[in-house]
């Protein structure tokens, strides 16, 4: 018996012990490495690799490799037509005439800048390496835990590339085999076709329409490089120096620029010379440890390779392509088009959509560093964004364009969308998001609250009350609705600009109360009242304004943006919420998805998880990974299987459809919205919300929940085994009760349940952890 007893006791403790002992996120494993079989032979299918402020990609065949080169900063600046038209071609103006019905001359105004070739994001040419005609490249491979590009040959040799976490260099390691020869391409050398590489990719134009001067070209010992003069005295500096070491040739690479030093060739001279004396396992060293860090913030742990592939590489590429001092990501990253062209739809910064999604997937992986990106970018342009809101608007406060260059300038397009004034208050949700995730109060006060309400201020100066006291825009429209058609402008306000308006008052709201802005408070909450309410067919449909249904399959889910990512239509709401989003799909749903293109997908499956339907979201993932993305892992527009899923064929590829791809496995495991908008501290953390059955074994670890929760979580045989919730700071912490019948066993004894929802409170740091 009493050995029974000991046994029984050391039985509770291991279990106790198993129960409370920490799990660490995971580093990707070898399997979930991106592998492309040889040859690659297109710039856009390559390997890529980056350190947030410089992008490489490397791909090639036969003996040939190549690194395609870029640099975020690397624009033309130069307005096509008049300068500082909005000055001149003013929103006022634009309404008088809309108000007359002179569409055409309205179109003419605000869509003519775009189509010049500048501005423009440009692209920084390739190194070509020549390697002798016996050595025939087999695979290339992304080592995604160390961010690592190897380069596999049918002999013994191999070349790696990495792009420091740490320092602002490339190396390229080559072993095993002598180069024939290493070559510095400029952008036009590529154009001129020194090296014709076919791209089905479209095009924002040519190098040569831009009218530089030959690039200026150098060579020096073991050292090449070419100085590029843009526009405007821009220039950069592309400067590749190598060394010998017994069997291994290094080469290091850097882009400098006019911005960095006047005299930009010593910079990169330096910081090559620097680099190869350290050697490349001394920075990889380093370089490893960043990526470490960067992987161990959280992991996910999902029983479908192909989404659990896209979705560690998703992530990656904001450790590659994104870092909070440095330029936010456009629509392809820092992997510019490397074909002699210009990229598709200039690289800009498109903030109807795209910008905002790509910038939506970091804050549950806890990736802030990476993902302040934009919002930093935002708040360090703010002058320029309050004199384009006085300047075109004649408003007080700030907005920023729908669509934009890397300095901040309007670049015009289809007006309905490039010069919308919500297309700001969706980009005001990013901090408002990255304030609930962070629990970040300085960040609250400091820049979150006082770059929202300057837009705030900017929408209240458009906003007039009609005949019944609503408040409406002068103009009104919903992205890409009707595209650039007359019918395009919408009765105000459409849905899509309620939505935009109604999240960022209450949001408002909510940043004021905390701050105890009581009055301010009011001002927003008001505000917020007054928009009245969405405008929906008798079933509950939401239309796209007042009078206009959906007309079509569409790729931009604009009418229905309440349900995600704003979430003021909740499956959490009231009997008239839950009908208004099972007939708004349902609507969706009968358009058909001849129209959509890849991120509309992965945009339904976010929508979808959101609100329970974890089949649904499970569908349109698997739609995405398998029909729109490239084989290596970029999203592109087109249906690339052409078996009916789009009309869309083609192969430009943009970023923020992965980003929705990876924000929809995180919200089909992990959910923690509140759902009464605008009322501080309602978040309810949801645990595996929407997982799909076949996704019986799932578990993630450090996902944040908003209120800056640490949540890890497992489920073996579709039910949930154990949780834990960390704390960032005391507070109330609220988990739905989801579990199916089984009783959570809780560490803590104070855990109180009302109705459907466990309470308990927690001190800062302190753990919640339930088994069953």
């Amino acid at each position: 018996m009493k050995h029974t007893f000991f046994i029984l006791l050391l039985v509770l403790h291991l279990n106790t012990t198993c129960a409370q002992k920490s799990i660490l996120p995971e580093l990707p494993k070898s399997i979930d490495n991106l592998v492309l079989q040889a040859p690659v032979k297109s710039w856009d299918e390559a390997i890529p690799l980056g350190n947030g402020l410089m992008g490489g990609l490397l791909w090639g065949e036969n003996n040939i490799i190549r690194l395609s080169l870029d640099r975020g900063d690397l624009w033309d600046e130069r307005t096509n037509g008049e300068t500082e038209w909005w000055k001149k071609y003013t929103y006022q103006k634009g309404v008088d005439l809309i108000n007359q019905k002179k569409f055409k001359l309205v179109n003419d105004w605000w869509d003519k800048p775009y189509n010049g070739v500048s501005p423009t994001k440009l692209p920084a040419g390739r190194i070509e390496i020549q390697l002798p005609v016996s050595e025939i490249v087999k695979d290339f491979e992304l080592n995604l835990s160390s961010a690592e590009g190897i380069v596999h040959f049918n002999s013994n040799g191999m070349i790696k590339v990495f792009y420091s976490a740490t320092e602002p260099v490339a190396l390229i390691s080559v072993k095993g085999m002598i180069p024939n020869a290493i070559n510095l391409l400029s952008t036009m050398d590529v154009f001129r076709g020194k090296t014709k590489v076919k791209s089905e990719t479209s095009s924002g134009g040519t190098m040569d329409k831009l009218g530089y001067p030959d690039a200026v070209k150098g060579k020096l010992n073991n050292s090449q490089w070419y100085i590029q003069e843009a526009a405007d005295g821009f220039k950069y500096c592309v400067y590749v120096q190598s060394k010998i070491v017994q069997n291994e040739t290094l080469l290091a690479i850097t882009i400098t620029t006019t911005n960095d030093s006047k005299d930009l060739l010593s910079m990169a001279s330096r910081r090559c010379e620097a680099a190869l004396n350290k050697g490349y396992m001394a920075i990889l060293k380093r370089h490893k440890q960043w990526w470490e860090k960067f992987w161990l913030q959280s992991s996910v742990s999902i029983p479908d390779v192909a989404i659990q592939k896209q979705y560690n590489l998703v992530q990656y590429f904001y450790g590659a392509a994104s870092r909070f001092d440095a330029p936010p990501m456009p629509l392809q990253g820092v992997w510019t088009a490397d074909n002699g062209s210009l990229p598709p739809w200039k690289g800009d910064y498109h903030n109807d959509l795209n910008t905002q999604m790509t910038y939506m997937a970091y804050q549950e992986s806890g990736r802030f560093e990476e993902g302040s990106s934009y919002i930093n970018y935002l708040w360090n342009k703010r002058k320029i964004f309050k004199d384009f809101a006085k300047d075109f608007y004649g408003t007080n406060g700030l907005t920023c364009p729908g669509v934009m260059s890397y300095s901040g300038q309007p670049l015009g397009g289809w007006g309905q969308y490039s010069l919308s004034p919500t297309m700001s208050a969706w980009s005001a949700h990013l901090f408002y998001l990255h304030w609930l995730y962070t629990a970040d109060d300085d960040f609250l006060k400091q820049k979150a609250y006082p770059w929202c309400s300057e837009v705030g201020e900017c929408m209240l100066g458009l906003l007039k009350p009609d005949d019944t006291g609503i408040l409406k825009l002068p103009l009104s429209s919903s992205p890409e609705i009707f595209d650039q058609s007359p019918k395009a402008w919408l009765q105000p306000n459409s849905n899509y600009d309620l939505m935009c308006l109604k999240m960022l008052f209450l949001s408002l709201t909510e940043m004021a109360t905390i701050q105890g802005k009581t009055s301010e408070s009011k001002k927003w909450s008001d505000a917020a009242s007054a928009l009245g309410d969405f405008h929906t067919k008798s079933d509950g449909t939401l239309l796209v304004d007042a009078v206009s249904e959906l007309p079509s399959s569409h790729r931009h889910l604009s009418n229905i943006i309440g349900l995600y990512p704003f979430n003021l239509i909740t499956n959490g709401g009231s009997e008239k919420d839950q009908k208004t989003i099972t007939s708004s799909l349902k609507n969706w749903e009968s358009k058909g998805t001849s129209e959509w293109c890849g991120y509309t997908f992965s945009w339904m499956s976010c929508m979808q998880a959101r609100v329970g339907n974890a089949e649904e979201a499970l569908r349109n993932l698997d739609i995405f990974v398998k029909a729109f993305v490239l084989r290596n892992g970029f999203h592109v527009n087109g249906d690339q299987t052409k078996t009916g899923y789009s009309n869309y064929k083609g192969k430009p590829f943009t970023l923020e459809g992965n980003f929705l791809a990876s924000q929809a496995v995180q919200e089909m495991l992990l959910q923690s919205w509140s759902p009464t908008p605008g009322i501080i501290n309602t978040g309810i953390i949801r645990l595996f919300p929407a997982t799909p059955k076949k996704w019986d074994n799932a578990s993630f670890v450090d996902l944040r929940a908003e209120g800056g929760y640490k949540v890890s979580g497992t489920r073996k045989d579709n039910k949930t085994v154990w949780f834990s919730i960390i704390s960032k700071k005391s507070g109330i912490v609220r988990v739905k009760d989801n579990f199916e019948g089984q009783i959570p066993k809780w560490n803590l004894d104070n855990v109180k349940k009302i109705g459907d929802i466990f309470e308990v409170k927690l001190a800062k740091g302190q753990k919640l952890e339930a088994t069953f």
